[in-house]
Order: C-alpha cells, then sequence, then structure tokens
C-alpha cells in the first residue's frame, strides 16, 4: 500500500490544514496502522443527537461509593470491563483486615489521592498521590492507608502488564527504569491469626495461618512488584508536529494499553501546526480518560476525578473551546490516565448512574442553541 492524495489536503498530517476545513485521522491498529486523514467541511463531532450504544460518556466515578469506603472488608467497585481489563474504583479508607491474592489478574493501583502502603510478599510499598504500583496475578498483598480520603484507580488485567518497547527512542525514554522503585523484603511478625483471601473466577477462597503470611526475608529475580510516579514520566513531545496519543504508552496488555498524559509542551515553533488532538473514529478500540489533575482543556467540563468514555466506531476530538483556547496557549496542564481497549468495553449500572447526561451534546459550538440527548438515553 502506499499514500494517495486525492483534492487540496495538505502534505504534511496535522499541519497546515485548510481554512475551513477539520482534519480528521482514519487510522488502524490505534494510531500504529495505516491511515487516511480526511478534511471535512463541518467538525465530525457536530452530530444533531446520538441514540443507541455508542453514545459518549463521561462519568463521575469521584462519586462512585465501592464496598471498601465503609466497610474493611469491602472490594473496589466496577466501572468498566471487558475479558481482557476491569477498571474499578477503590476508596478504602481502613487497613485490610486480611491479605489478598488476586488469581485472576495483574493489578495496577493509580493513587489519585491519599497516602499509605501495600505491604506485599517483597516487602512494603509506601504511595502517594500519582503513583503507579504494579502487583503481579497471585502476588499475596494488604493495603494499609495512613489517610482516610483516599481514592485509587484500580486496572485489573487478564494478561501480565508488561513495558512498551521503546524502539529508537532508547530505553531511557519516558521514564529510565532507574527511577522504578522495588520493596525491600521486611518479614511482618505477627503471631496470630490470619486470613489470606482469594479471588478466582470471581469467587474468594480464605486460607487462615497461625503467623502472617507475608514473612518473605530475601528474594531475588525480576517477578515483582514495583511502581513509578507520574512525576518521573518524561513524555515525549514534538514542537512542530501533533503526536499520536500512542506515543504516550506507560504499560501494555493483552488487547489493552495504558497511556499517561502529562503536561507539556504545545507545537509552538510552527503556527500550521495542529495544537489540539485530531479528530478520529476509534476504529479498533474503546477509549477510556481518568483525569486525574490539572485543566482539562481538550474536554470542556471535566473535572478530576471524572471519566470519559468514547466506544469504537463513533468520533470524538476536541471542544470548541479547547480549538480556540490552543491558539494562545503554549502548553498542556494536565495529568490523566487513558486505557484503549480492543474489545468491547460494557459500562456496569453505577456507571450509567454516574453519567454526566449532557456531555453527548458538549461538543457544541459556544453560543449554539445546543443539543440533548434523545428521550429515554441513558444517564
Amino acid at each position: 500500500m502506499f499514500p494517495l492524495n486525492k483534492g487540496a489536503a495538505p502534505r504534511q498530517a496535522h499541519v497546515g490544514i485548510p481554512a475551513g476545513l477539520h482534519e480528521e485521522e482514519y487510522g488502524r491498529n490505534g494510531f500504529f496502522g495505516r491511515a487516511t486523514h480526511l478534511y471535512h467541511e463541518h467538525p465530525p463531532t457536530a452530530w444533531s443527537r446520538i441514540s443507541g450504544p455508542l453514545q459518549p460518556h463521561a462519568l463521575r466515578v469521584c462519586d462512585l461509593v465501592p464496598a471498601d469506603r465503609d466497610d474493611p472488608r469491602g472490594m473496589p467497585l466496577t466501572f468498566l470491563s471487558n475479558a481482557d481489563v476491569a477498571l474499578r474504583v477503590s476508596r478504602r479508607s481502613q487497613p485490610m483486615p486480611f491479605c489478598y491474592r488476586n488469581a485472576d489478574s495483574d493489578d495496577v493501583y493509580f493513587v489519585h489521592r491519599g497516602a499509605g502502603r501495600i505491604e506485599t510478599d517483597f516487602g512494603p510499598i509506601e504511595f502517594e498521590a500519582g503513583d503507579y504500583v504494579v502487583i503481579p496475578r497471585g502476588i499475596t498483598y494488604r493495603v494499609v492507608p495512613s489517610t482516610t480520603d483516599n481514592f485509587f484507580l484500580v486496572i485489573e488485567s487478564a494478561s501480565e502488564i508488561r513495558l512498551p518497547d521503546k524502539g529508537m527512542l532508547g530505553p531511557h525514554a519516558l521514564f529510565d527504569p532507574g527511577v522504578i522503585r522495588t520493596p525491600e523484603p521486611r518479614p511482618v511478625r505477627e503471631d496470630r491469626e490470619w486470613e489470606v483471601l482469594i479471588r478466582r473466577e470471581g469467587e474468594f477462597t480464605s486460607v487462615w495461618y497461625p503467623f502472617h503470611p507475608l514473612d518473605v526475608a530475601a528474594w531475588k529475580g525480576d517477578a515483582v512488584t514495583w511502581q513509578v510516579n507520574v512525576r518521573d514520566i518524561r513524555p515525549v513531545v514534538s514542537p512542530r508536529y501533533h503526536l499520536p496519543p500512542s506515543v504516550h504508552t506507560t504499560f501494555l496488555g493483552h488487547n489493552f494499553v495504558i497511556c499517561t498524559f502529562l503536561p507539556r509542551p504545545l507545537e509552538v515553533e510552527d503556527p500550521e501546526a495542529l495544537r489540539v488532538p485530531f479528530y478520529h473514529r476509534n476504529i479498533d478500540f474503546d477509549e477510556v480518560i481518568f483525569y486525574h489533575d490539572g485543566d482539562f482543556f481538550s474536554r470542556d467540563g471535566i473535572k478530576p476525578g471524572w471519566v470519559t468514555f468514547h466506544p469504537q466506531g463513533i468520533h470524538h476530538g476536541p471542544h470548541p473551546k479547547a480549538v480556540e483556547a490552543a491558539k494562545t496557549k503554549e502548553r498542556t496542564d494536565e495529568t490523566a490516565v487513558m486505557v484503549d481497549t480492543k474489545r468491547q468495553l460494557r459500562l456496569t449500572d453505577e456507571a450509567r448512574a454516574a453519567s454526566w447526561d449532557a456531555y453527548v451534546a458538549s461538543w457544541q459550538a459556544p453560543g449554539s442553541s445546543g443539543v440533548r440527548p434523545a428521550p429515554g438515553q441513558h444517564r
């Protein structure tokens, strides 16, 4: 296959978009595959209304109340899931009264708010806001918060979590392996009966010991719990070309990726370069973004602790206010976690109840009459 050029299309993607036209990237395999750029006379998000399951959602997941907020034996609450990955909210306010082992999934904790430690087979890990903590499947651990107001995005992966191949960027791009933190062995010596709660295929088995099960005094190897904070991630940037979201990939799982969006300079060295995310229609991936901190200029009305969910097949791109704001801004000021999945994600009832009704109409230009969801659409 080779690229063709029909009509008055610019030679360079994302640069020199003809006045009055709106660029869309129709790309395969999540921006890694073949692509064609389409130049529309109208924004492809300027719909009058949507009816059906592909409606985009903005979810106030910060308002969800998982069982572990008030019940020490409670578990996180799932709001989106498929066969490969589940996205859950934990607001644990008290230490686990048991040790926990997930025999179904690798667990990735993203700390949106709070502090404390996670005790593991390998030793304890202290956590703070902005931390990713990667806990491989089958590891025994215990979450012990030191504050009561905690909020975790928990990404459960049915496959092993791994790092992306950084290719010609080199092994120290995005973050140097030297910033990765691993625990020091520190056996817990509390000789009383301890429960290990094991989850397998959604069911729980309890195993009791007359001693603390986290009693490892030494370890060696590379299958281990580890963590990295967003402040140690250095995004790849280009001052003359808008890079696709895939360049911000932090972790890989089977059929999904986890990306981290961080404050970065905008494309200020070329006045013709696109500065906001380009329109696209998610052909091969569902897209979920958890907004952690900052000013989310590409999404009007979104606040920290919210999630946007854009299913495969339907357009999305910058809001009109973001397009205007980008003309004068020189850098972004947002931190967010994106999860893109190849298989369709399903909203839970709790997620639907936390959905912002007006999000589907939020791409309307300022001053327009506005559009509201069609009758019968879910909240």
